[in-house]
């Protein structure tokens, strides 16, 4: 583990060195990446600055207790038991942040709800739970765009919403309540005091960047030849249109609007670039789609992730088996504890299933 730091400290030297080049500013691409690995790196050198330091102190502290003059072993006795508590923590920290993180974890989210069992009062629910959302957004500054909602029969309920959370980290926040959530309460609409059953589905997912396509020529075949049609005599003698075939994927595009070649190579090229992400923007959505079911799954009650029991104003997050007795305020939008249990709970795990790595 410690090699890997050193390695790190060194690559972020490094990178702040590129940065105070002048002529990095001039690239303002690479200058971004450069700025971007190095806030990355950021905390985990800081963090091992801070635990070389406390060994460092241990060891010039344990030296000092060899010495015989009296006071000098007292400084270090205490300089010793100000140092030594400390460092197996700040090592448990730094194990943690080397775990491999998810790259998704900065992106946005599009998080879609949806009513399953219990028709209107499923809808209902559907509401309030993304209002709960919004609120927890507006604790984080997140920006909220709400894309598309289907409104039940009754007052303020909700078939179905998606939108899109913009900010910090966003996904990896609210990633893990993808799933079936479950609530038990009496409806407005019960005369006999029944507790009903409803549920309805999350899905999170990250929201896809925006597809760079990158052609390279070696990966072109561009063929010349006359155009044809009206035009006059300048279209059956020069060759000036265009063919262009992309050969990994055999996407042809053909351009002779312009009487110059340059401006039909041009023209062909954006064509070219427009359907090539096309192709990756649907292949990207497909993942997504395939994603999406395999986190809502059918909306049936035994699916559940989680269960809101509004009468003994609790809630139960399954996975992980915790209990909340203050579900009001959870609906609310105080979600953070729930939301922290369940990092706390997926470190530990990933932790057991990395140990060659933190060892």
């Amino acid at each position: 583990m410690f090699d890997r730091l050193e390695q790190m400290e060194a690559r972020y030297n490094a990178l702040g060195q590129q940065m105070s080049d002048p002529t990095l500013v001039n690239d303002q691409k690479k200058f971004q990446a450069v700025a971007k690995e190095s806030r990355d790196m950021e905390p985990i050198v800081e963090k091992y600055r801070e635990y070389r330091k406390i060994s460092e102190g241990i060891a010039e502290a344990t030296a000092m207790m060899a010495e015989t003059d009296p006071e000098i072993k007292a400084m270090a006795a205490e300089e010793l038991a100000s140092l030594e508590p400390r460092l197996v923590p700040v090592e448990e920290e730094l194990k943690v942040m080397l775990l491999p993180k998810d790259p998704n974890d900065d992106k946005n989210i599009i998080i879609e709800l949806r009513a399953g069992t219990g028709g209107d009062e499923a809808a209902l629910f559907v509401a309030e739970v993304f209002r709960m959302y919004l609120r927890f957004a507006e604790q984080h500054k997140w920006k909220v765009q709400v894309l598309s909602e289907s409104e039940s029969g009754i007052g303020g309920g909700l078939k179905d919403v998606t939108a899109i959370f913009e900010g910090d980290k966003v996904y990896s926040q609210m990633k893990y309540e993808s799933g079936v959530h479950r609530v038990q309460r009496v409806p407005a609409t019960e005369t006999q005091g029944r507790v009903h059953t409803s549920a309805i589905t999350v899905a999170v997912l990250p929201e896809a960047e925006e597809v760079d396509v990158k052609i390279e020529a070696k990966d072109l075949r561009i063929d010349t030849f006359c155009s044809s049609g009206p035009g006059g005599q300048s279209v059956n003698t020069t060759y000036s249109a265009i063919r262009i075939t992309h050969l990994p994927t055999q996407t042809v595009v053909s351009c002779q609007d312009e009487k110059s070649q340059i401006k039909n190579r041009e023209k062909a090229m954006r064509v070219l670039r427009s359907r090539l992400y096309e192709v990756e923007a649907e292949r990207i959505h497909q993942i997504q789609a395939k994603e999406r079911k395999s986190q809502v799954g059918s909306g049936d009650r035994s699916e559940k992730i989680r269960t809101y029991n509004f009468p003994q104003n609790r809630l139960t997050d399954h996975r992980i088996g915790l209990t909340n007795h203050q579900l009001a305020m959870v609906m609310e939008g105080q979600l953070q504890p729930t939301i922290d249990a369940l990092i706390a709970h997926d470190v530990a795990e990933k932790m057991k299933g990395d140990q060659t790595m933190v060892a």
